[in-house]
């Protein structure tokens, strides 16, 4: 094999791992088609059935590190990927950086009724503290959200 093939060979590896990579992380899209697919599930089966489908490993809204949340107005817990999060106020819930984000979240619901929110929260897949960018929409009495990391 010629030193140029051998390139060629490295750089197309190269370039096939990094886009395999990319697909290992949520996007945006992805992150808000999730909150989509929840509410639309909540107008169809009720509130309730939503979120005991969410609660749910196999349930069809967690996707690689792209997760369904669900928070009542008074920041009640109601719908997690980490079970020991589900029932709990977390009204003083900070980020990395001390910023109460729950309290963030419920304003933006209560004041726009959508919208992004930036924070810092721990990656389920990598197990670090990164940024966040989390797409919350308010329905009825409760707040919907999923967010993606961003690459740093």
């Amino acid at each position: 094999m010629t030193a140029t093939l051998k390139y060629i060979v490295v750089i197309l590896f190269a370039c096939i791992n990094l886009s395999a990579l990319a697909a290992e992380q949520g996007t945006a899209e992805e992150a808000k088609a999730l909150v989509a697919k929840a509410i639309e599930s909540m107008k169809k089966q009720g509130i309730e059935n939503t979120i005991a489908d969410i609660n749910k490993k196999d349930g069809g809204y967690q996707d690689r590190d792209l997760y369904v949340v669900v928070y009542d107005l008074n920041a009640k817990n109601l719908a997690q990927i980490n079970p020991k999060m589900i029932g709990k106020n977390m009204i003083d819930l900070k980020d990395a950086d001390g910023k109460y984000f729950i309290r963030e979240r419920i304003e933006i619901a209560n004041k726009k009724g959508s919208g992004w929110q930036d924070y810092k929260f721990v990656n389920p897949v990598t197990k670090q503290i990164e940024p966040k960018s989390m797409y919350i929409e308010k329905y009825e009495t409760v707040i919907v959200g999923c967010g993606f990391y961003k690459k740093n």
